[in-house]
């Protein structure tokens, strides 16, 4: 630890909570955050106690579930009702959902009324929509109220508000009929309406749209906030971009687990254990050990022609190697453009069409290169067997490699499943299948 940080848990051990109060105002809430998570014989709880309100509910909401849940049970029932009431609906929403049912019923009798029926009303959404991710905290004015009307509106209700970047105009029923940025009302005429600075035009979500959808419409329009409405147009909340933020991330981070043959940790590595860890590990990898003995399989069905020539052999894992690695570039590939957007399941055809080519280029390269270690090591006959199956099994290796994930995708499955680990093991049976098949067929 830093000089600082062993000056706040000196002032902390000292109980000298107004001076420990002004040391932690000034520093940023993720620093706080960290300094939470150190491990120490200090009372963690205590130090949380000595933040502000405002900061403290901040901190909170950057803290992991499982480190959140810990820091509640050392919180009397006071101090948790007005940390729930002092956190955003979308923080207070994510803080219940994650929390097992017992404590999530417990810390639901502590809210107030109000942020009851709110929580109820965000939490009955599907889980991973838009509608858990919204936070119903905007400022919303009318279309025939002035510019200097809607001002002094902004003024008062903002202070509440997640942002005021974005003012949302909407009807006497709530029907959302535009967004407007803050900077027009400010430099707009006091005395003209809110209506004269209106355009037609607004980007928005549906409540039960995942949430993945979010971050392709704010990258898409490359905005900070997006409204969420209902199917009649009433505006129910907001996206902001934070949120959206936090989102990118966790997909981001779960598309990399599968890619990796891994089942996607909901928790960050640090607060996982052991057994964990090993869960989220052991199925994929039994699964790819059994995918493996087909692979044995070829190698015991063709035991003959190996050993009537055993130059065969050394060419082995070069061959299925090169079919792994080069299934996985294809699939990377394709699931990443997938993700992000840049081509749609219905343009399979000329995606295949370009890898065919692509394909075949990569084949011709590297079928030239192994056919020469192949009369190096093994003679002329052994070259052609292995220059020619090298260019079958990189061009067929191209080719599902980015089969498989369109497939995925047609049947709702996440095409990341088509991992690595996966295309490797798959492309070690064909390719062993395609290079003894050719080395009867020529020898």
């Amino acid at each position: 630890m830093n000089e600082f940080e062993e000056k706040l848990l000196e002032l902390l051990e000292q109980r000298r909570w107004v001076e420990l109060r002004e040391a932690l105002s000034v520093l940023p809430a993720p620093e706080i955050a960290d300094l939470l998570l150190v491990p120490g014989d200090y009372d963690h709880a205590l130090f949380f106690r000595s933040l502000p309100r405002k900061l403290a509910a901040e901190v909170f909401s950057l803290l992991e579930p499982t480190e959140q849940d810990t820091l509640l049970l050392d919180l009397a029932d006071s101090e948790t009702r007005q940390l729930l009431a002092d956190l955003s609906p979308d923080d207070r929403t994510a803080l219940l959902e994650e929390l097992p049912a017992e404590a999530t019923r417990r810390l639901m009798e502590l809210l107030n009324p109000d942020d009851l029926r709110e929580v109820r009303q965000l939490l009955g959404y599907p889980e991973e929509s838009v509608g858990r991710l919204m936070t119903p905290d905007y400022v919303e004015v009318q279309p025939d109220w002035t510019i200097e009307q809607a001002l002094a509106h902004i003024r008062e209700q903002g202070k509440d508000s997640e942002t005021i970047n974005m003012i949302y105009v909407t009807d006497k029923s709530g029907k959302l009929l535009d967004d407007v940025r803050l900077r027009r009302f400010i430099l707009a005429n006091p005395q003209d309406t809110v209506e004269s600075i209106m355009d037609p035009s607004f980007v928005s979500l549906s409540a039960f749209d995942d949430q993945e959808e979010a971050v392709q419409m704010m990258k898409r329009y490359d905005l900070a906030t997006l409204p969420v409405l209902d199917s009649d147009g009433i505006l129910l909340g907001i996206v902001t971009f934070d949120d959206v933020m936090d989102i990118a991330e966790d997909e981001a981070t779960e598309d990399m687990h599968k890619v990796a043959s891994v089942a996607p940790l909901k928790m960050s590595y640090h607060t996982a254990d052991v057994w964990t860890l090993y869960r989220k590990r052991i199925v994929w990898l039994v699964g790819l050990v059994i995918v493996n003995l087909v692979s044995s399989g070829i190698i015991a069905a063709f035991e003959e022609v190996l050993t009537a020539s055993i130059a065969l052999a050394f060419f082995m894992p070069l061959l299925i190697d090169t079919g792994g690695n080069t299934g996985s570039q294809s699939a990377t590939i394709v699931i990443r453009a997938l993700v992000t957007g840049d081509v749609k399941i219905s343009q399979w055809a000329r995606i295949i069409a370009k890898e065919l080519g692509v394909g075949a280029l990569l084949g011709c390269s590297l079928g030239i290169l192994s056919w020469g270690l192949g009369i190096f090591r093994g003679g002329y006959k052994i070259g052609v067997v292995v220059g020619c199956s090298m260019m079958a099994i990189v061009l067929v290796a191209n080719i599902v490699g980015i089969i498989l994930p369109f497939i995925l995708e047609k049947f709702h499955v996440d095409p990341a499943v088509a991992s690595s680990p996966l295309i490797t093991t798959i492309m070690d049976s064909l390719g062993l299948l395609i290079y003894f098949s050719l080395a009867v067929w020529i020898l």
